[in-house]
């Protein structure tokens, strides 16, 4: 059974305290092939704050995703977090943007998801 990233993430965020394994009903190596580890053990991603050029409003930026992670996968975990966090932003060209300045909410929410992390 094929499991996909994106019923993964959520799964991830949304169990409960349940095991992933049992939260996505599958075996374990099918989960971590699932969940981009692939991706996460060759990226670390960037968290930085911005408030330039937005009219004086707040935006907390993700970037340094993988080449090999397409445009929906990076609008899934967009979604994912998000969602956990109950802000608003959007995923574009690579990127994650999430309004607010929600630094250390998103570094510990993607550590949680198995991301290397820097806040710069």
């Amino acid at each position: 059974m094929e499991v996909d990233f994106r019923d993964t993430l959520r799964a991830l965020l949304d169990n409960g305290g349940m095991p992933v394994e049992e939260a996505v009903g599958c075996e374990p190596d099918a989960v971590s092939q699932a969940s981009g580890k692939e991706y996460m053990s060759k990226a670390r991603l960037d968290i930085f704050f911005e408030k330039k050029g937005r009219g004086g409003k707040k935006a907390t930026i993700i970037a340094g995703f993988p080449d090999g992670m397409d445009d929906d996968d990076i609008a899934a975990l967009a979604s994912g977090l998000k969602q956990k966090l109950g802000a608003g932003g959007s995923a574009r060209g690579g990127e994650i943007l999430i309004q607010g300045d929600l630094r250390a909410d998103l570094k510990k929410a993607l550590e949680e998801l198995g991301w290397k992390v820097r806040v710069c």
